[in-house]
């Protein structure tokens, strides 16, 4: 039996981050969009996309719940689906390209897709701070994209962004996160200046810190984060002459008192808590934690650990206003210090 001509416009994506129900959504729309489908054209029922595309029912039956919402889908009980409408403007198709999955990685994607219309495809995809990753799932696009919005964070391979980065077109393009040292030319980015702003944080924090003898920067050599954070925190630590350290393995430093500790991942923020829960000391008055990036629960461990954080629903927002903006400026984002009783 042959297959209804639909078929063929519709894929799904494995490299993909974007949920399945929302890849067959935005199949159809752009199928709609590029006169392959018309009004009043059938589709197939939940059960044959179910089968055809090995997805469960529930992500089908999603995706069309999405399309009747938008207003694209009609349905006749006993006759199945059909596209009620093909006046769809969907002028926005992004390219979302982010290093890796977390709760803030989550924020910003919910910030910046609330922040567009509704009818905006996003594909988004995960590169797990692999350079290689990054460079084939920009080369292998197969999208004709209207906006390119790139966190590029990954633990070697930063040489060559540039060279990767300038096939894309730049007035197509916005960072997130991070400029990129040497990239020059007419893009968006909404960045954070991670030498300046630990500074600047640090320095409000000086009342509380002046109690301490030793500050200890947990980065661990593997690490996706920029060095730029070692050097504001060296940078700090000697204008206001406090003995400091950068530790690259929490498990093997000798915890003691007087000293206060800046952790990036939480799984050494972990460890760390562990080990001083272990050694009985007085957290925020024997030994200090501040923590890299805020999230919900750090307000109420131990009664608050303090944070040091960028604004990142801000950073959603900004990318997202740029691209309906038409803005290519360069914006930083806000940093703030969140004091509670871990110091």
């Amino acid at each position: 039996m042959k297959k209804p001509v639909i078929y063929q416009y519709l894929h799904f994506d494995y490299y993909s981050a974007t949920p399945k129900y929302l890849q067959l959504a935005n199949c159809i729309i752009n199928a709609i969009s590029e006169g392959k489908i018309k009004k009043d054209d059938p589709l197939p029922s939940i059960n044959e996309l179910s089968f055809e595309f090995e997805i469960s029912r529930d992500t089908a039956e999603k995706g069309y719940k999405h399309l009747k919402a938008l207003g694209v889908l009609g349905s006749v009980p006993g006759k199945g689906y059909f596209i009620k409408c093909t006046e769809v403007d969907q002028e926005l198709k992004i390219f979302l390209l982010f290093n890796k999955l977390s709760f803030h990685k989550k924020i910003i994607y919910d910030a910046f897709s609330q922040s567009l219309p509704d009818k905006a495809l996003i594909d988004l995809y995960i590169y797990n701070n692999d350079f290689s990753l990054f460079k084939k799932l920009i080369y292998n696009r197969k999208e004709d994209y209207t906006h390119f919005v790139i966190v590029p964070h990954y633990t070697d391979g930063e040489d060559n962004t540039a060279e990767v980065l300038s096939v894309l077109p730049k007035d197509k393009l916005i960072l997130m996160d991070k400029l990129l040292p040497g990239f020059t030319g007419d893009y968006g980015a909404v960045y954070e200046q991670f030498d300046k702003d630990l500074q600047a944080t640090l320095e409000q924090a000086l009342p509380q810190l002046e109690k301490y003898q030793t500050i200890k920067l947990i980065f661990p050599e593997d690490s996706y984060h920029p060095r730029e954070i070692i050097r504001g925190f060296t940078m700090f630590c000697r204008q206001y002459a406090f003995n400091y350290k950068v530790v690259h393995r929490i498990e093997d430093e000798a915890i003691e008192k007087g000293d206060v500790y800046i952790n990036l991942m939480e799984n050494d923020l972990v460890t760390l808590i562990e080990r001083i829960m272990e050694k009985k000391l007085k957290l925020g008055k024997e030994v200090g934690v501040i923590s890299y990036n805020e999230t919900p629960l750090k307000k109420i461990i131990l009664n608050g650990i303090t944070t040091i954080s960028t604004d990142f629903q801000k950073m959603g927002e900004t990318a997202a206003q740029m691209i309906l903006n038409h803005n290519r400026q360069h914006v930083h984002n806000p940093f703030y210090l969140t004091l509670r009783q871990s110091l």
